[in-house]
């Protein structure tokens, strides 16, 4: 059976690094279904060329890894998100990183736990009572 989990820009770009192979490993694992806001893909194009400083990739080597990801994730456009959904996310990010609100509210709005390795995120949200992570060991 497969486990659902919404993913954020951080972990895509955490698992370009070498020694995040286990990271890697389970974001092209076929027992995970993985959901991510949309605009994921023009951030990660944004952070390209950090990306590549950092992850000592190539162009050929990031896209094809690039290409590997996407095609594991299902990308939802942020507007088929409920308000509800929207509102209680930004209501909990707010004071913490309202960056990270659309994945939280696709977390809320899937009822799917949220795969960060956001520290911050992860203690400020705890601090409000939300604990829909994937703790991943």
């Amino acid at each position: 059976m497969s486990k659902s989990l919404v993913i954020d820009t951080n972990l895509i770009f955490s698992s370009l690094l070498p020694h995040e192979s286990r990271i890697r490993d389970v974001l092209l694992d076929d027992d995970f279904t993985l959901y991510a806001p949309n605009y994921i893909i023009s951030e990660i194009f944004h952070h390209q060329r950090k990306l590549l400083k950092y992850t000592k990739l190539n162009d050929v080597e990031f896209f094809a890894f690039f290409n590997s990801i996407i095609e594991r994730v299902k990308f939802i456009p942020l507007d088929v998100i409920s308000t509800q959904s929207r509102q209680k996310a930004y209501d909990l990010c707010k004071d913490i990183d309202p960056k990270d609100t659309p994945f939280v509210a696709l977390s809320i709005e899937l009822n799917i736990l949220l795969w960060t390795g956001d520290k911050k995120l992860k203690t400020g949200l705890k601090a409000k009572g939300f604990d829909g992570f994937y703790e991943f060991i």
